[in-house]
């Protein structure tokens, strides 16, 4: 990845240090296989799949953080992602590669634009539109504040969670993971829930969640685009999920699909640190769920912007009607 290289993240302003920089040979999955792309031609690339959900889809976060991947071999050094919007246009085939052909759209002296489309079987599957900013410093900025939560050390991992949870066979028979159950062992991401819901609250849950997150193994310090990367296949994980939670205790979904997906990376960061990820659902209704994200880093730092709509198909539970 050499290609995406950019200015470093100095720990000050990353808020980091919770972990050392590991030798190469422990670098994450996500950098050396997930999204590491093999080069075809100029800007066209071919990707292959290393975690396919229940559902036998394509995992969408690996498919936005490949095309970002992709767009971002074809920019210069010295700018930084900006934003990216997202549409899944057709299911995907988890037993074929994808190809990404990249376009270069516009090369300005402030923003560049690079169009990525996604193929299999001769047919786009996603489309994508990244936009490239050089540093400009502004006078004016102001944030939100980071909710107040426990920080990650005092929490436990998800997959200590599991464990625990599905030794109680009543609760694993009524009430299935709130997160897809996988995940803890399959994906490259480390999640620490911020709370884990009794069952007289899953009964009453807002459409709001949080969980640190972070890439499992060393990600790189100087690597700012690699970071973002990372970042968008982070961000689709249990996302559109929280658009469910109010409903959860009454239907189950049969049919949960992105429809788009859009990004705006505010601050640098490293992906392989802990950030708290923030997720709401403002609006659900004629069969789709919209979900708004934000990734903090842990100074209070707002990283991250992120937002998607999906479609939701639910059953209602039968057997948990009378709870």
């Amino acid at each position: 990845m050499n290609e995406m290289s950019s200015p470093k993240v100095p720990e000050e302003e990353q808020g980091g240090g919770d972990r050392g920089d590991p030798p190469g040979d422990l670098r994450s999955v996500l950098v050396t296989s997930v999204l590491n792309l093999e080069p075809l031609d100029e800007d066209l690339f071919r990707g292959r799949h290393y975690w396919v959900p229940t559902s036998k889809r394509l995992f969408g976060g690996q498919i936005v953080g490949q095309a970002l991947v992709a767009a971002a071999k074809s920019v210069s050094e010295d700018v930084h992602v900006h934003s990216l919007h997202c549409y899944f246009v057709r299911a995907g085939d988890p037993k074929v590669p994808v190809l990404y052909q990249v376009e270069r759209t516009r090369t300005g002296s402030s923003f560049s634009v690079r169009s990525v489309k996604a193929v299999q079987h001769g047919k786009p599957i996603f489309i994508c539109q990244a936009s490239f900013q050089h540093t400009q410093p502004s006078p004016v900025q102001h944030q939100f504040s980071m909710p107040t939560v426990p920080p990650p050390e005092e929490l436990l991992d998800y997959e200590v969670f599991i464990e625990q949870y599905l030794r109680n066979h009543h609760l694993q028979e009524k009430y299935p993971l709130l997160l897809n159950r996988i995940a803890a062992r399959e994906v490259p991401i480390e999640i620490k829930p911020v709370k884990i819901p009794t069952l007289s609250q899953l009964q009453r849950m807002e459409p709001k969640q949080m969980f640190w997150v972070r890439a499992r193994g060393h990600t790189g310090e100087g690597d700012i685009k690699m970071h973002c990367c990372v970042a968008a296949y982070i961000s689709d994980y249990a996302f559109l999920g929280t658009a469910l939670l109010p409903h959860w205790w009454q239907y189950k979904a049969h049919f949960m699909v992105s429809l788009d997906h859009s990004m705006w990376f505010h601050a640098p960061f490293r992906a392989d640190h802990w950030m708290l990820y923030e997720c709401t659902s403002p609006w659900a209704g004629g069969s789709r769920g919209l979900v708004h994200g934000r990734l903090w880093r842990r100074d209070g730092v707002l990283a991250v912007s992120c937002a998607q709509e999906g479609v939701i198909r639910v059953r209602p539970r039968v057997s948990e009607s009378k709870l």
